[in-house]
């Protein structure tokens, strides 16, 4: 009786095909990565300008919310007054052709016209969730597009 040998040349061959497609492969990656990292910033007294197309609404300690130092435009809870003083906000600038910087050609733009309708909001730390999440609704509602969350200098 002969004793069993195993037959490792289909081994041999598998293990020298994934040899080649390694070698193959291996030059191809990506030797680096390239990140733009922004410069130190410039000390400089002089106070900066907001841009007179920059909307922010400040939701208030008390839940009132102020759209660039205007008061009385509802709270988090209530916030129609906001929600039409936006609306004729964007109105206006779609009549005077005021067109987005940056978001104009976007292709997630979920509006035909090319007006500015970028919001910020702002609220202090100690808001509930729930509140920021109406507000958010509300300003949506309105017809902004993108809204962020300014998160330097809380209150």
């Amino acid at each position: 009786m002969s004793k069993p040998n195993i037959n490792v040349t289909p081994l041999i061959d598998v293990l020298l095909v994934l040899l080649i497609i390694f070698m193959v492969v291996a030059p191809l990656k990506p030797s680096s990565f390239h990140a733009r990292i922004p410069s130190e910033p410039i000390a400089d007294d002089r106070p900066v300008l907001t841009h007179p197309d920059v909307l922010v609404v400040t939701v208030d300690k008390d839940l009132s919310l102020t759209l660039n130092g205007t008061r009385d435009l509802g709270t988090s809870n209530d916030a129609a007054p906001l929600i039409d003083r936006l609306k004729s906000v964007f109105a206006e600038r779609t009549a005077n052709g005021s067109v987005s910087g940056s978001f104009a050609n976007s292709p997630d733009r979920p509006y035909s016209d090319t007006t500015e309708r970028t919001v910020f909001i702002k609220a202090p730390r100690n808001i509930d969730y729930g509140s920021i999440a109406r507000v958010v609704d509300a300003v949506k509602l309105a017809g902004a597009y993108p809204i962020s969350l300014q998160i330097d200098r809380l209150d």
